[in-house]
């Protein structure tokens, strides 16, 4: 059974990685992904801003950025690009903060994501505690656990609500983690990147669900 599974923000100020120096220079407003930190220990950055030129000519003359690909559509710039910087949120997922959005604007950052139990929850907290600059803004329950499903109450797909409760009866979720995503995927029957999808939109839909 999946505990009880709380939603948290974090605010960031006087954060040196890439995205918030560009920021802070430029005055742009910048929506990513949460970051991938590949084993060469380069973080994969996915970005997108209203605002144009400006952050991708500081980006390209940052001598920690490499591979930076811009495309426009709709009004928006989407970026990728190779980050030699990693940045404070990887000290947060790495205690177990199941990092949603960022938000980076004028150098500082705003994290949401979630964890899974107050023990995780402490873990994050301590995480932050370390990291320079790190503020909890909010944290609350995304729901208590009853004899309702998780799937009923929050709208997710049968196959999410099932990845959602294998992770965490395996240990997934676990700091450190008792298993990885190719054994979950495994014990479900299914690929490593359908378990994966399946969680991640299970988790942006109990996260959806609350605000």
């Amino acid at each position: 059974m999946i505990p009880e599974c709380l939603y948290v923000e974090f605010g960031v100020h006087g954060d040196d990685c890439p995205l918030a120096d560009a920021t802070r220079e430029t005055g742009a407003s910048v929506d990513a992904r949460p970051p991938q930190l590949r084993p060469d220990g380069n973080a994969l950055l996915q970005f997108s801003t209203a605002d144009g030129d400006d952050l991708a000519a500081t980006l390209d003359a940052d001598d920690r950025i490499r591979y930076l690909h811009v495309a426009r559509s709709d009004g928006r710039h989407t970026y990728r690009c190779l980050s030699k910087h990693p940045c404070v949120v990887h000290q947060l997922t790495n205690a177990g903060l199941l990092t949603d959005t960022l938000h980076y604007r004028d150098g500082d950052a705003r994290f949401t994501g979630a964890v899974v139990g107050h023990d995780v929850l402490h873990e994050v907290l301590e995480a932050a505690g370390d990291a320079v600059g790190v503020t909890l803004e909010r944290t609350y329950p995304i729901g208590e656990q009853t004899d309702a499903a998780v799937a009923d109450r929050w709208g997710l797909t049968p196959a999410q609500g099932e990845a959602l409760q294998a992770a965490f009866e395996l240990g997934y979720f676990a700091v450190p983690r008792d298993t990885d995503a190719s054994d979950v995927a495994a014990e479900l029957g299914i690929s490593k990147s359908a378990f994966l999808e399946r969680l991640r939109r299970g988790l942006s839909r109990l996260l959806g669900e609350t605000l």
